[in-house]
């Protein structure tokens, strides 16, 4: 089951109340990964957390509020990745680092990546808020770091910002075209992502070696 990070405001629930919110959320993220938000219902929610559709109602007032929090989780999580990503490290390995974690989340849950990526698809109604704001400030942030490696010397010059749009594009692709992927290589996901760590590791780290 997903993890989700609990809202403060919902610390004095009970142990029961927060399992099956996060219950809720669990079965939210299967059905709305695979049908979108237009194609997915209360209903189907319900029966996928095992639950009826007037107690999960309980819990949520509305499809919309329950994609809303399966979008704030599922961004929190998408950025953690870049967040760790240590100024203070060696450049190279840091680069490494963050194409493993952003692999890993493809391995771990590809379910979260498609979510994100079928509302951005759709013009990102619910969190293009979240995208010029908190995202858009931590892009900065490490295209900054990225921009003082290179004065250094340590990086070979690159734009940051493209850097990291090529290491979503081809680390959530497994995700993303999952069952793409798994029909060209006669491999499952696992195999196909641990194929792709080498693969990607030579891509970038080459390019990115210092002259």
């Amino acid at each position: 089951m997903t993890e989700f990070a609990p809202d403060p405001a919902l610390r004095a629930k009970t142990r029961i109340q927060r399992e099956n919110e996060e219950k809720i959320l669990d079965a939210a993220l299967e059905v709305f990964s695979a049908e979108g938000f237009r194609g997915s219902t209360i209903d189907r929610i319900a029966q996928e957390a095992g639950m009826s559709k007037p107690n999960l109602l309980y819990y949520f007032r509305s499809k919309e509020e329950i994609y809303r929090a399966v979008l704030d989780a599922t961004l929190d999580g998408w950025l953690d990745p870049l967040r760790r990503m240590d100024p203070a490290g060696e450049p190279l390995e840091e680069i490494r680092a963050y194409l493993r974690r952003k692999l890993e989340m493809s391995r771990e849950n590809p379910r979260a990546s498609r979510l994100f990526a079928n509302e951005v698809i759709r013009g990102a109604p619910l969190i293009v808020e979240e995208l010029t704001g908190a995202l858009k400030a931590l892009v900065d942030e490490k295209a900054a770091v990225i921009e003082g490696w290179i004065a250094a010397g340590r990086l070979a010059p690159v734009d940051p910002r493209h850097l990291l749009f090529a290491i979503w594009a081809t680390t959530q692709h497994y995700a993303d075209f999952q069952v793409q992927v798994q029909a060209v290589l006669s491999a499952d996901a696992g195999a196909a992502i641990d194929g792709a760590q080498g693969f990607l590791d030579t891509l970038f780290l080459r390019a990115l070696a210092p002259g």
